[in-house]
């Protein structure tokens, strides 16, 4: 559905969101619809909520993110949250992590056509050559990827100290957090926090569960024994 379709909300919506950049999202939105039912990215009945349920709810996340900061989305998929964040917020430095090579492709090709400075990498979060590759970012950020303890787990350690995981999640955020919690504390995330984003400009607020990465504790040095 075409920006000039939507709703009068969404447009609103939009227009504040984008900015300047609402064509860009557009013409994201327009990729979408040509190509990610074909190419397995998106289901069939997801085309005429492109706007509201995927591409605005992901862009607004980008509340949580402080300006310049380098973003790994994990499992990037068609491109969400990591595409509309990108448009939405320039200013950061966005990687889009995603191991099917198929998938890759279609994110490398909206890049190119969106004119979107975006890294696109091949690969896994819990691999280590990707932790080697991508470790240390402010924000890691992952949209129906997996349940938090399995998230904690992959993503953390690509998060630097002090830095956050921000995952998109709906209304089961806090049955997973009281679910997984241990779990999430055993990965080295402090306790978590659900944060509504969006509730500005959005009808339904994106839900996202927010963790910091504890600073690891560095071991002490051995005292050399004096002869």
């Amino acid at each position: 559905m075409s920006l000039d379709q939507a709703a009068v909300a969404v447009r609103a919506a939009a227009e504040r969101v984008f900015g300047e950049r609402v064509d860009q999202a557009a013409g994201y939105v327009e990729l979408l619809e040509l190509h990610g039912v074909e190419r397995g990215l998106i289901g069939p009945r997801e085309v005429e909520r492109l706007w509201e349920r995927h591409v605005l709810n992901s862009a607004v996340i980008g509340e949580q993110m402080p300006e310049g900061a380098r973003v790994v989305d994990v499992g990037s998929g068609a491109g969400l949250p990591g595409v509309p964040l990108a448009i939405a917020r320039p200013d950061l430095d966005i990687v889009l992590l995603e191991p099917m090579a198929r998938r890759v492709d279609w994110l490398a090709e909206v890049a190119e056509k969106l004119e979107l400075p975006i890294t696109v990498v091949r690969g896994r979060a819990e691999e280590r050559p990707v932790r080697e590759q991508l470790g240390g970012a402010d924000i890691v950020t992952a949209r129906a990827v997996a349940p938090l303890a399995r998230l904690a787990d992959w993503c953390l350690p690509l998060v630097r100290s002090d830095g956050f995981l921000v995952a998109l999640k709906g209304a089961s955020a806090a049955e997973e957090i009281e679910r997984d919690g241990a779990a999430i504390r055993k990965a080295g995330g402090a306790d978590p926090l659900i944060v509504e984003c969006g509730a500005a400009v959005l009808e339904v607020p994106s839900t996202v569960v927010k963790i910091r990465r504890l600073p690891t504790a560095s071991k002490p040095r051995a005292r050399s024994r004096k002869r």
